[in-house]
């Protein structure tokens, strides 16, 4: 069972939304979509669990049919995921962020950490220099006319739809650990997650840059709920040893999904949707597991 809506933000901004499953249940899921700039995609990895607690998902401000213009900043957002809580009538939701999305997930529990029963990080939070890693794996993903083509077309002042879909789908493909897959995936993807806001981009990355999540992993630590964990795919070009580093730093479990890219769901879901289930089950069945915090 699928509902949609609408709900107003206490800035005047409405954000579309869509739920799957029983929405009367007391535990609900929250799926946060990566970008930033990038409509929700995570309707699949939805369905996985839609089963066993409502899911719910959104399309994050000025993006999909979330229609917005303005300035964005990580506060903005994480006070949006609280007034979409509000909206849906839920104190509390497990929260599954997907890349960009446990950015988001991580700053929202620094704010709102009463709020967060669970949290599943999956492909993030990246912190440190893993960016370095991330450029050396994708230029040994591509060819050097790829690598041409790319930087022909980021630096065009104004770019046509064939060439959008073309910088995309080469930006992309080497987010997955099969490179044929991953190229139509890529593809298919650059059609779809459309259009991309670029300016959401730009700014929330300026932010991320001034004000990284780095500086606030202690506090961080001290306020995850008892039941988080990290997920990883092993062939991710942004290197798994910063999701290492992380898992020490934060002392949480990591799994990792061998064979499997960014978008671990496409080339791995047996694996993934055995995890996700056994996360969500787990924290659904357990008595007062919301109430928990890391110490």
């Amino acid at each position: 069972m699928e509902t949609q809506g609408l709900a107003s933000m206490t800035d005047g901004a409405q954000l579309h939304w869509t739920a799957l499953g029983d929405t009367t249940r007391q535990m609900p899921v929250v799926m946060l979509h990566g970008g930033p700039g990038l409509p929700d995609y995570l309707g699949d990895v939805a369905l996985m669990v839609a089963d066993l607690a409502s899911v719910y998902r959104y399309d994050q401000r000025g993006t999909g049919r979330s229609l917005w213009q303005g300035c964005h900043s990580f506060a903005r957002h994480a006070d949006d995921l609280a007034d979409l809580l509000d909206a849906w009538n839920v104190p509390k939701a497990i929260l599954i962020g997907h890349s960009y999305g446990t950015d988001l997930a991580s700053r929202f529990c620094l704010a709102h950490a009463d709020r967060v029963a669970a949290m599943l990080l999956m492909c993030g939070p990246f912190v440190g220099d893993w960016r370095t890693g991330d450029r050396a794996e994708r230029d040994h993903r591509m060819s050097a006319g790829q690598q041409k083509r790319l930087r022909e077309l980021e630096e065009l002042p104004r770019r046509t739809e064939e060439q959008e879909v073309e910088l995309l789908t080469l930006a992309w493909f080497t987010d997955h650990a099969d490179p044929e897959r991953g190229w139509h995936w890529a593809a298919q993807g650059a059609r779809r997650r459309r259009p991309i806001n670029w300016a959401m981009n730009d700014e929330l990355g300026k932010e991320r840059r001034a004000d990284p999540l780095d500086g606030h992993l202690a506090e961080l630590r001290t306020c995850l709920p008892a039941r988080t964990e990290l997920l990883g795919g092993a062939d991710d070009p942004r290197p798994v040893s910063a999701l290492e580093s992380l898992a020490l730093r934060l002392a949480l479990p990591l799994t990792r999904i061998e064979g499997a890219g960014h978008e671990p769901w496409l080339e791995q879901p047996d694996a993934v949707r055995a995890h996700l289930r056994r996360f969500v089950q787990g924290t659904v069945d357990t008595p007062g597991a919301e109430m928990g915090r890391r110490s």
